[in-house]
């Protein structure tokens, strides 16, 4: 432990570069693809169903976050917020609002298929669009009620032109103990449900010969995604985000530790994986539906001769 010239790490260049280039494939990707989503959702309008429009506000989750990106990307490049105070604060809600309302409505997904696995009996008939629509107002309102303290602490310093991610270092104590108890609430008690969710549909489908083999697959295909989803994309995230606060809580104590560099590091490329679920998300729309899986793929067959056109127009232009 070394307690002399005990500072915070600095970002090195090629993390900026990294996460520079994360963030602009995830906007162009995640942009094309939440569209195609939407498309497909407009096609499917008269077929809605109570998954449809869970999946049509995980867009809408996306697409907020989506928006942001290009005000980052300057950010990252620059160090220099010139966007405001208020564009700063609407950055940062909008983030963990996409956060926490994805894994609310991933969560809501799983359970729904749960229930229509398990429990198909009791639940044919009962569940309506409307349980839908009422179940997408609580998750947007609980998922609000996670981000809007997050607000609370100073994001914002005029002086360095800073938009924190978390708080400066006059509350990072108080963050925290923030961070830790929305991470159990936010993260923990989700990935517990999905878990234990598809743990029991398991071995539902494994024991039955009732149910076709492509409703087999589609239930599979849905566990595998969320689970890669969530051990590299949102476990890793929150994981290093709170390991980071606890080492800048023992660096303003003066109490430098060998492993903080690897930590930042770490924190940083987990911030540029957690944003890939924008990109990511439109996924679960091949694993809730045939139909909008077949319509997904021809739409971005569609999209190959746009492609197509700009390579010729590429190619045409003089060396």
């Amino acid at each position: 432990m070394n307690t002399t010239n005990c500072t915070e790490p600095k970002k090195e260049e090629f993390m900026n570069t990294l996460l520079t280039t994360l963030y602009i494939l995830v906007f162009v990707v995640g942009l094309l693809l939440n569209l195609c989503g939407m498309k497909c959702l407009v096609h499917n309008w008269k077929k809605l169903r109570i998954i449809t429009i869970l999946v049509l506000n995980l867009e809408v989750a996306d697409m907020l976050y989506l928006l942001t990106h290009p005000f980052l990307v300057y950010y990252i490049n620059k160090n220099d917020w010139i966007f405001g105070k208020g564009f700063c604060l609407v950055a940062r809600f909008c983030f963990y609002l996409n956060l926490y309302g994805s894994i609310g409505f991933l969560t809501c997904i799983s359970v729904y298929r749960y229930l229509a696995v398990v429990h198909p009996m009791r639940t044919m008939g009962r569940l309506a669009t409307t349980h839908s629509v009422v179940i997408s107002v609580v998750m947007w309102i609980l998922a609000s009620v996670i981000s809007f303290p997050d607000l609370s602490f100073p994001k914002y310093s005029e002086n360095s032109s800073a938009c924190y991610d978390t708080t400066d270092s006059d509350n990072v104590e108080k963050y925290l103990t923030y961070s830790l108890c929305w991470t159990f609430i936010g993260f923990c008690i989700p990935f517990i449900v999905i878990v234990g969710c598809y743990g029991h549909v398991i071995v539902v489908i494994s024991c039955s010969d009732m149910m076709k083999k492509n409703q087999k697959q589609q239930i599979l295909k849905l566990l595998v995604f969320l689970i890669l989803l969530f051990t590299f994309s949102y476990a890793p995230f929150h994981v290093f985000k709170n390991l980071s606060l606890y080492s800048r809580v023992l660096i303003k104590q003066k109490e430098c530790r060998t492993w903080i560099n690897g930590v930042y590091n770490a924190r940083i490329v987990s911030f540029g994986l957690v944003s890939l679920n924008s990109a990511v998300n439109p996924l679960v729309y091949l694993c809730v539906s045939e139909d909008m899986d077949t319509q997904f793929r021809q739409l971005l067959q569609g999209c190959q001769p746009m492609f197509s056109c700009f390579k010729l127009k590429s190619s045409s232009e003089p060396v």
